[in-house]
């Protein structure tokens, strides 16, 4: 499921959020890839134990937390604490797969990356280049979204990021473990949750819809991993 969610950041969160990446002090972005992932990426990264990214990656997991349709669509266990990067100059990065495991800095914690997330904070016409190229089953998606806005999309995808050739591409990127694994279950989950708040939006609470309600628990109750 590759799943576009607008706003979770609103636009002074957004203003906020790029005069701290403006101001920072930058890395190479290799020093979070794996070896793989080393030999198609070109772009610059925040240290993850700097003073900005502790500070707006919690900005980030506190927007989350009160997104409804990022609760529906991920149904979170545990999320790995965002980084962020800045594609300028040329930069891109090539073909990928996110590495399988995570483990969060200084702590003995990993976290199984079954979804991948980035969210922008540059808006399009701020740059040129920057897509986000998702492949799946029915081809390749460019994603280039407003600042605060998010994709969410399963973390086996192939996928890279072309050449920025003007401007500067800012954005947060990390990975949630699921409590439900299967992104096809996932995916089930989730559309069965938006029919059910969509009937609930129509007409009152009646027998068949908390018989649907009681359905989606139970299949969550049975595929859940806690």
């Amino acid at each position: 499921m590759l799943l576009k969610i607008p706003q979770v950041l609103n636009k002074a969160q957004v203003a906020a959020g790029k005069e701290l990446l403006l101001a920072a002090d930058w890395a190479d972005g290799n020093v979070t890839a794996g070896y793989q992932s080393a030999q198609a990426k070109h772009n610059l990264q925040l240290p993850e134990s700097s003073r900005e990214a502790k500070q707006l990656g919690d900005m980030v997991l506190q927007a989350l937390a009160v997104n409804k349709l990022f609760m529906s669509a991920a149904l979170p266990l545990k999320i790995f604490p965002p980084l962020f990067n800045c594609y300028q100059g040329g930069q891109s990065f090539g073909v990928h797969v996110d590495n399988a495991i995570r483990q969060v800095l200084g702590t003995p914690v990993k976290v199984r990356t079954d979804l991948s997330m980035t969210l922008f904070f540059s808006e399009p016409d701020e740059y040129d280049g920057g897509e986000l190229v998702i492949e799946d089953t029915f081809g390749a998606h460019k994603v280039k979204l407003a600042a605060g806005d998010m994709v969410l999309y399963p973390s086996t995808s192939l996928h890279k990021v072309t050449p920025v050739t003007r401007g500067r591409r800012l954005a947060s990127f990390f990975w949630l473990q699921s409590m439900v694994a299967s992104d096809e279950k996932r995916s089930l989950l989730f559309d069965m949750d938006m029919a059910i708040q969509s009937l609930r939006q129509q007409v009152a609470d009646s027998q068949e819809i908390v018989q649907l309600t009681g359905v989606y628990h139970n299949l969550l109750r049975q595929w859940a991993q806690t």
